[in-house]
């Protein structure tokens, strides 16, 4: 039991809410109407205030860091690379300020959904699992102590990858007419399935593809049922889990739901993530753009220890990007929101 007096175990646990939802990706329209919304904190703060009664450290479930995107025109290639790890700089420093807050600590398991997805977006399982182990491995190498991964894998360690799909779809997905029913009442619903399909149709209109773009939309739409069919498995499988962890998305929601929309990193695009983009770097300061439009803009490949890692926009004056190891290793240079205090 924590020696806090019940006043002081409230204003903690307000003060942590408020540092998390401080990068909160808000749904346009979603309902909330401050910076940091009183009805979001309301809404997780009962979550909150146990860990900080027991005094035992605060637990985030995060689906995220699946696979990079297959298509060339957004990513660099099939594994992760600059963004990936300004994103996991990131989240590992805003456990760490909840840890001055809270001194038992915080944590946020990545569950990494590139399993329950791959093959409706035509990527390989081998590449799902270099992705896996690629992010552990940096997990590993910027000492992001309060970053741990979990897979697919981990629930049906033995099974082949179809199997573990169809027990994880069996067990936990909704019908395609349960979804179709919510979608068609408008709202949130409607917006993720929007979004999704428009991710879809971007990840597939690689240079592979040689349909018709009306084929590729008709296509798009059905599958996005299937990406919200799993979705909700995946989460209903980590819910069942993991009971007493704090839910995080890095889709924008609504007001005061079940889940913590959470901004990864500086972009225009709500929709935006590290896998689905490049991370690019401007006079010290990065954000992320799809790669196409990186290029467009007069970016230039840099490399970090020999390997492709983000985009540089050549400043007036300087000279063609090179090696920028130093990036990677101390990006305490790049001053941007909200990987500044990340990489601080």
């Amino acid at each position: 039991m924590s020696d806090l007096a019940a006043p002081n175990i409230e204003q903690v646990a307000v003060a942590i809410l408020r540092e998390i939802l401080s990068h909160q990706r808000r749904m346009r329209g979603g309902g909330c109407t401050q910076e940091v919304c009183p009805q979001c904190v309301g809404h997780h703060l009962n979550a909150v205030r146990g860990a900080v009664e027991s005094g035992r450290r605060i637990d985030f479930v995060l689906p995220a860091f699946p696979t990079k995107s297959p298509n060339p025109a957004k990513v660099i290639g099939p594994l992760p690379d600059l963004a990936e790890e300004l994103a996991l700089r990131f989240l590992n420093s805003l456990c760490e300020r909840i840890t001055e807050i809270h001194p038992p600590g915080a944590a946020i398991l990545i569950c990494s959904d590139g399993r329950v997805f791959n093959d409706l977006l035509g990527v390989s399982d081998e590449n799902v699992s270099g992705y896996a182990q690629a992010l552990d491995a940096m997990i590993t190498d910027i000492e992001a102590t309060h970053l741990e991964q979990f897979t697919l894998d981990d629930v049906y360690d033995g099974a082949g990858h179809e199997d573990m799909r169809a027990m994880l779809a069996a067990g936990y997905a909704p019908t395609s007419e349960e979804l179709r029913e919510e979608v068609r009442t408008g709202g949130a619903p409607l917006a993720m399935y929007r979004g999704i399909t428009r991710f879809m149709l971007e990840d597939l209109s690689g240079p592979h593809y040689t349909g018709t773009r009306s084929a590729l939309q008709r296509h798009c739409r059905a599958l996005a049922y299937r990406v919200i069919q799993r979705s909700r498995a995946w989460g209903g499988l980590l819910d069942g889990l993991f009971p007493a962890a704090v839910r995080l998305s890095i889709h924008p929601q609504p007001c005061a739901t079940d889940k913590i929309g959470i901004l990864l990193a500086d972009t225009p695009d709500a929709w935006l993530t590290p896998w689905h983009s490049v991370a690019v770097e401007s006079g010290g300061r990065f954000t992320l753009m799809k790669r196409a439009e990186a290029e467009k803009a007069g970016a230039e490949l840099a490399f970090t220890a020999g390997r492709p890692s983000h985009y540089a926009l050549k400043q007036p004056g300087t000279s063609h990007p090179s090696d920028t190891a130093g990036v990677a290793s101390d990006p305490a240079s790049a001053r941007h929101e909200p990987w500044n205090r990340a990489c601080a």
